[in-house]
């Protein structure tokens, strides 16, 4: 297995909002660091050599470099990311010394990344698309990939959604089943909307390699990260409404998607005031039940004299075809929905497991001076999702006044 070739060839073969959040980290907090963790929700035993192949994967990354024809496409694309933002990115290097791999006796993954923020925030995405597609290659399943079929299962999804009138993205990048994969799923959907026509739509990827390669819009905002590590620093009461000025501070009004969820409904609604309802385009319906969160949405919005039907309401929790058609069904007039789907389309093939992998913040401190981190961690919706210590967990709990978790 020494012969595998680097999985991840080009700089912008990550989804947008990592860009996006470095740019908001630097412009907000230059010095902060943070330490993040790898989990495999499965338990997954890895094959024999698998940290040793993955150090060598991620050690391909130091060698990358953003090109001239991304910087021009992400300019042309991105007019919300400031100028400035492309200069740090040509002279962006990463570093195999930010991470650390190792592999226990039974097989177990464990990869850990260390640094100043807005260095190892790039890290996220392309580590963990490396996982999923050299787990598939070490065990010989990447070969039974039949692309050919995939491509025409892939059309058949964007005609369904199509025709329903659903607007959807890709947002497959982190455990997709490979490389081909997410790139037949894109040029498929592409194909399948052109021809079609409507009324549905598909409006791009998260992928920015492949938004440049099909001419496709790069779609993305943030995630639960800035939420989290603004919490491990402050605390996670006022947590999302720092986050969201910090967010309109680099922004001015462009990007306003927000993702909610950080640490459930009920606190970030607190923290939703009507400067921000009516700043904010619409909000990322990321766990939860899907149905019970926009009618909580709606109330919100309604309970501040803002029609919720002029705001956008994203939906990208765990999503197939059949699931996304019917919540617009019953969104449709309430909000404007739209889908971002992941796994489903580009780790959707017979016979093969996807990756139930996630990496996320473990804990950050304000600047290099200060002697101690300080731990964080992500509730949501949905308590199979809670990531970080328990002690940690039960804390934030306490803080936000939530139930204890069940014993």
């Amino acid at each position: 297995m020494n012969n595998i070739p680097p999985i991840i060839r080009h700089f912008t073969d990550d989804d947008l909002y990592k860009f996006t959040m470095c740019c908001a980290v630097i412009d907000n907090y230059p010095r902060t660091q943070v330490k993040y963790r790898f989990n495999d929700r499965d338990n997954t035993v890895y094959p024999p050599g698998f940290a040793e192949e993955l150090e060598r994967q991620i050690g391909y990354l130091d060698d990358l470099r953003i090109t001239d024809e991304e910087i021009d496409f992400m300019k042309r694309k991105c007019s919300f990311v400031p100028n400035w933002f492309y200069s740090f990115l040509k002279g962006f290097r990463y570093d195999r010394n930010w991470v650390r791999v190792s592999q226990d006796a039974e097989g177990h993954l464990e990869v850990e990344f260390q640094g100043t923020w807005s260095n190892t925030i790039l890290l996220e995405v392309k580590v963990l698309s490396i996982i999923s597609e050299l787990y598939y290659i070490m065990n010989g399943e990447s070969d039974s990939l039949d692309y050919d079929d995939y491509y025409n299962r892939s059309w058949n999804k964007a005609a369904r959604l199509i025709d329903a009138g659903c607007v959807f993205s890709d947002f497959g990048t982190r455990r997709r089943a490979s490389f081909m994969a997410q790139e037949t799923v894109v040029k498929a959907m592409k194909e399948c909307c052109e021809a079609k026509g409507g009324p549905g739509k598909f409006t791009g990827t998260s992928n920015v390699y492949f938004a440049m390669k099909y001419d496709l819009t790069p779609i993305g905002t943030m995630a639960h990260e800035l939420v989290c590590a603004i919490a491990g620093m402050y605390g996670p009461q006022m947590a999302n409404h720092i986050a969201m000025e910090t967010w309109s501070q680099t922004y001015r009004g462009a990007l306003g998607t927000f993702l909610y969820d950080t640490y459930g409904w009920r606190i970030f609604s607190l923290n939703f005031s009507e400067d921000y309802a009516n700043m904010f385009k619409g909000l990322r319906v990321d766990s939860g039940d899907n149905y019970e969160q926009l009618d909580l949405i709606v109330e919100k919005y309604r309970s501040l004299n803002i029609d919720p039907s002029t705001k956008q309401i994203v939906f990208s929790n765990g999503l197939n075809v059949d699931e996304a058609i019917k919540i617009y069904r019953y969104a449709k007039g309430k909000c404007i929905p739209s889908f971002g789907i992941g796994t489903h389309f580009t780790n959707n093939f017979p016979n093969i497991k996807p990756r139930n992998i996630v990496i996320k913040l473990l804990a950050v401190k304000i600047t290099e001076l200060w002697p101690f981190y300080c731990e964080t961690c992500k509730l949501s919706e949905d308590k199979g999702k809670y990531t970080g210590k328990i002690e940690v967990v039960k804390r934030f709990m306490e803080a936000l006044h939530l139930p204890p978790l069940n014993k």
